[in-house]
């Protein structure tokens, strides 16, 4: 019988290697988000794998996906507290908005 490929690596291979992109624009939430996803779908295929072993040839391929996805997970989660203690540490949403608007005008961006 012919060997098959697991059907949920791809898209979690991308969505893993997105969560790094999206740990740094979206304050942690877009990695946690797109890695969460990623786990989920390398569940969904760990346990397809289990049932017919011989069925599939890119196991090892799934293995590298899901550290990569725990990995995004886990910066996910490390940016997003730093988030959080940063909005909390200069005195609120506020502060932190203000912080960022002079970072922006520094830069030589017009902002409103």
């Amino acid at each position: 019988m012919e060997q098959q490929k697991l059907p949920n690596v791809t898209i979690a291979l991308v969505l893993s290697i997105l969560s790094f992109i999206c740990c740094c624009f979206s304050v942690g939430i877009g990695g946690i988000l797109l890695s969460g996803i990623a786990l989920f779908l390398v569940n969904k295929d760990t346990k397809l794998y289990s049932e017919n072993p011989e069925d599939y040839s890119n196991f090892s391929t799934l293995k590298t996906t899901k550290i990569i996805a725990i990995i995004g997970l886990v910066l996910g989660v490390l940016t997003f507290l730093w988030g959080i203690y940063s909005i909390t540490s200069i005195g609120g949403w506020d502060a932190y908005l203000e912080q960022q608007r002079e970072v922006w005008e520094q830069m030589g961006v017009e902002l409103e």
